[in-house]
C-alpha cells in the first residue's frame, strides 16, 4: 500500500511583520512535522522573505510560496503591500480593502494549482475574506491563526460581552476590571483595550467579518504556550466552543530572520561582545509604531541621562535624533538605523533589559531569552500585553505611556499629545528595570524561569510540540476520511466532493496537555 500523502496546509498571513513572521515560522514548523506548507504572499512580500524558502530548502522541508499579484487601482502608493511600509495611518483601511480583493485570485489559484485542494486553510484572524473562499472550495478544514496573546483576546472578548465598549468617548479613560477572567484585579480602560476593529473609524466595518470568520472556523491556532497563557487560552477556546492548538512561541522555530542586512547584525553583536553581562538596554518599537519627533528627543535625552549602555533600533525615528547625540553617547550607546537582528540581540548575554512597544512577538522574544521589559505600548493589544508582563507575570516596568496612538489627538481638544514620557521618566524607568536591587533581581529571575518553560514547551516532548503533532495528525485523519469518501462516491458514480467533517464534542474541548500555568488555573487533564 502506498504511503499516505503529506497533508497540505495553505497559510494566509496578514502582511505586517508581527503577523507574517510567526506564520512563516508556523509553515516551517508544520513542515518539520511531516506536512507540506504553502504561504500566500504578494510579490513584494515574497521577495522580502525569500530567505525562508532558502532555509527550508537547505533543511529539506516542503515549504513554498503562492504569489498573488497585488490588486491594481487601489488608493495606495506604489509598492505599499505591507503595513510596516505605510507612511500614513490613513492608508491602513485602504490596505485592508486592497487585501480583500485577493479573495477571487486566491480561489482561482487554489482551484488550478493541483488536482487536489489543500487539506487545511490557516488564515490570519485579520483576513476574514478567506472564510468564503474556503467555504466555496469545500476545504476540509479552515482554522484561524491568532497572532495576539490569549490574555488580550480573552480580556477584549469579556469586556465586549459586558458592553464595555458601548459608551461615549467621555468615559474612555474610566478604569474597568476585566470580568470573568482567570486572574483578578486586571484593571484597564476602554481607550487602551479596544481591538483593531473596535476603533471608531473606517476599520470598524471589518469587525463583524472577523467575528463571523472565527465563529465558523473549525479551530484556532495560537502563538503561545501553556506555561505562559494556559488558563487564558483555555477560557477563550471554551467561550467559542472551538478546538485550540497552542503551538508557540513560534519565534523559536527559526528560519525567518536575516536577509540582505545580515551583515549589519554582525556589527551589532560584535559591539555587544565588549559589554558586561546584563548591562545593556535594547530599545525597539517594532515595525509599525512611530514616535513623534518631540518624543524621540525626550527618549534620547533620558537614555543619555541614564548613563547606561544601550542599543537603539531607531529605524525611521533616527531622523529626529539630535545630530550630536551619537557623539555624546559614543562608546556607550549604539543607534541602529536599518534592520536590527532582534533575536540575536536579545539572546546576547550582555543584554539585561528590553524597552519595547509590547507587540506580542517582541514580548515572547524577550521572554524566551529571559530578558525583563520596560513597557511602552502604542495601540491595539499592546496595553493589554503590558498588563500581562507587569501585573501578572511580574517581569516588567511601566514607562508611563498611557494614551494609544489612536487617541493622541482627542485627549485634549485642539492639541496633539506628542510627548507622553519625559526624559526624567525615561531615566527613572531605565534605572528601575536595570537596577541591582531585590525587585529588579526578582524580575530577572522570573523572566529566566519563564524562558526555560517556553523553550521546554517547544522542545521534543513539550506541550507545544505535542500540539503541533496533534494538529498535523488531525488534518491528516480528516484528509484520509475525505479521500475515502471521495473514492466511495466515485465507485458509486456519485461525482460529489465530500463535505468537511464536523467537529465532535471531544474536539471542541481539546486543549492538549495543559500544565499548571504560572498565571492561572490549569485545565483538567484530558
Amino acid at each position: 500500500m502506498a504511503a499516505a500523502a503529506a497533508p497540505h496546509f495553505v497559510l494566509v498571513p496578514l502582511p505586517a511583520p508581527g503577523h507574517m513572521l510567526p506564520m512563516l515560522d508556523l509553515a516551517r514548523l508544520l513542515a518539520t512535522h511531516g506536512a507540506r506548507a504553502t504561504v500566500v504572499l504578494t510579490p513584494a512580500n515574497a521577495a522580502r522573505h525569500r530567505n525562508v524558502l532558502d532555509h527550508a530548502a537547505r533543511a529539506g522541508l516542503a515549504v513554498d510560496f503562492a504569489e498573488l499579484a497585488f490588486p491594481a487601482g487601489t488608493a495606495l502608493p506604489r509598492g505599499c503591500e505591507s503595513f510596516d511600509v505605510l507612511a500614513d495611518w490613513s492608508h491602513f483601511a485602504a490596505l485592508y480593502d486592497a487585501l480583500s480583493l485577493l479573495a477571487d485570485p486566491l480561489e482561482a489559484r487554489l482551484r488550478s494549482s493541483s488536482a487536489t485542494l489543500p487539506d487545511c486553510l490557516v488564515c490570519n484572524s485579520c483576513c476574514p475574506w478567506t472564510a468564503p473562499v474556503a467555504a466555496r472550495l469545500g476545504v476540509a478544514k479552515r482554522v484561524v491563526f491568532q497572532g495576539p496573546s490569549a490574555f488580550y483576546l480573552l480580556a477584549a472578548r469579556n469586556l465586549d460581552a459586558r458592553g464595555a465598549f458601548g459608551g461615549g468617548a467621555d468615559d474612555d479613560r474610566e478604569p474597568v476590571e476585566v470580568p470573568d477572567f482567570p486572574v483578578r484585579g486586571v484593571v484597564v480602560n476602554r481607550m487602551t483595550s479596544r481591538g483593531l476593529f473596535q476603533w471608531p473609524g473606517p476599520l470598524q466595518k471589518l469587525r463583524q467579518g472577523t467575528v463571523d470568520a472565527e465563529a465558523t472556523a473549525d479551530g484556532l491556532v495560537f502563538n503561545t504556550c501553556a506555561a505562559v497563557e494556559g488558563a487564558f487560552a483555555e477560557h477563550y477556546a471554551a467561550a467559542l466552543g472551538k478546538r485550540l492548538w497552542a503551538v508557540g512561541p513560534l519565534c523559536l522555530v527559526g528560519g525567518t530572520a536575516g536577509g540582505a542586512d545580515a551583515g549589519a547584525g554582525t556589527d551589532v553583536v560584535s559591539w555587544l561582545d565588549s559589554r558586561q553581562a546584563a548591562s545593556v538596554l535594547y530599545v525597539s518599537f517594532g515595525s509599525v509604531a512611530r514616535l513623534f519627533p518631540a518624543q524621540v528627543a525626550e527618549l534620547a535625552a533620558g537614555l543619555e541621562a541614564s548613563r547606561r549602555p544601550f542599543v537603539w533600533a531607531a529605524k525611521e525615528t533616527a531622523a529626529a535624533i539630535d545630530a550630536e547625540f551619537e557623539e555624546r553617547v559614543k562608546g556607550r550607546g549604539l543607534v541602529v538605523r536599518g534592520w536590527a537582528p532582534q533575536m540575536a540581540i536579545l539572546a546576547h548575554p550582555a543584554v539585561g533589559g528590553f524597552l519595547t512597544h509590547c507587540g506580542w512577538s517582541s514580548v515572547q522574544e524577550s521572554l524566551v531569552h529571559g530578558v525583563p521589559m520596560l513597557t511602552w505600548p502604542q495601540f491595539v493589544d499592546q496595553f493589554m500585553n503590558e498588563a500581562l508582563v507587569v501585573d501578572v507575570l511580574g517581569v516588567g516596568v511601566r514607562s508611563g505611556a498611557s494614551v494609544p496612538a489612536t487617541h493622541v489627538a482627542v485627549v485634549k481638544p485642539g492639541e496633539v499629545l506628542e510627548v507622553q514620557v519625559w526624559r526624567d521618566g525615561v531615566e527613572r524607568a531605565v534605572a528601575e528595570l536595570m537596577d541591582e536591587g531585590p525587585a529588579a533581581e526578582a524580575s530577572r529571575a522570573k523572566a529566566k524561569e519563564l524562558g526555560v518553560k517556553m523553550r521546554t514547551a517547544m522542545a521534543e516532548g513539550g506541550s507545544s510540540e505535542a500540539e503541533v503533532n496533534d494538529l498535523v495528525r488531525h488534518v491528516t485523519e480528516i484528509a484520509k476520511k475525505r479521500e475515502t469518501g471521495d473514492m466511495a462516491r466515485q465507485r458509486g458514480n456519485v461525482g460529489v466532493r465530500s463535505a468537511p467533517s464536523p467537529i465532535n464534542n471531544d474536539e471542541m474541548t481539546h486543549f492538549g496537555e495543559w500544565t499548571t500555568s504560572s498565571v492561572g488555573r490549569a485545565a483538567a487533564g484530558r
